[in-house]
């Protein structure tokens, strides 16, 4: 029996890794088999592309090269990762996919998402998610989530982390459309809250995924 592949997608400080983990946890404690994967990276050559794309270079990828980048790393980790893991029947979580390139690219930078969507059905052979986790967060909130994570690990923001606040915000409102566009794949949970309150709506949403009764829909 094929796996299953739930992604999760959002802004800027949403909480992506941490419920992409947690959520890990909890399948595996129900007996799934579970694999964890990112995008960028999943694969070595994937990884150093998301230093290209990531890093504060002196020479950056301008947009379509940073399309082009970000769509080879996906289709070397679906190859490689993402097919294979499905094909044994294992559950696969992936932070970020191709929602992500609509939504920074599209919506942020300003291609075309038909566009997009072509290129992308060639990078991954048309795979979709089974379902797609948003968690959305204000602009506000997720300005503060990433200050407070820079000072806990002493680090910089990213070139995309210090895109303008306008950059931002599109990028949100890109997210939102696609999941109003599409709501039978997404469920929107709002990620302001607390941690345990975040992680339930979560795994309720993959729960009427395996019962099938659909997605759907807000969760607030």
């Amino acid at each position: 029996m094929r796996g299953r592949f739930i992604t999760f997608e959002g802004p800027e400080g949403s909480g992506k890794s941490t419920h992409v983990q947690l959520l890990a946890d909890r399948l595996k404690a129900e007996g799934r088999k579970v694999l964890v994967t990112r995008e960028p990276g999943g694969t070595c050559l994937a990884e150093k592309i998301r230093s290209l794309v990531r890093e504060e270079l002196d020479d950056p990828p301008v947009t379509r090269s940073e399309v082009l980048l970000f769509l080879a790393a996906r289709a070397q980790v679906v190859s490689q990762v993402i097919r294979p893991a499905l094909a044994r029947g294992e559950w696969v979580l992936c932070d970020r996919f191709a929602d992500s390139t609509f939504a920074y690219q599209g919506y942020g930078r300003g291609i075309d998402v038909g566009l997009l969507r072509n290129f992308n059905d060639f990078a991954t052979e048309g795979l979709m998610p089974d379902l797609t986790i948003l968690l959305d967060v204000p602009l506000e909130v997720s300005r503060v989530r990433l200050a407070e994570r820079q000072a806990a690990t002493s680090t910089a923001a990213d070139r995309i982390e210090q895109a303008g606040v306008m950059f931002h915000r599109r990028l949100r409102e890109g997210f939102l459309e696609l999941a109003k566009a599409d709501p039978a794949r997404f469920a929107v949970i709002d990620s302001s809250g607390s941690r345990e309150s975040v992680a339930d709506a979560v795994h309720a949403a993959v729960g009427r995924l395996v019962d099938g009764t659909g997605i759907g829909g807000k969760s607030r």
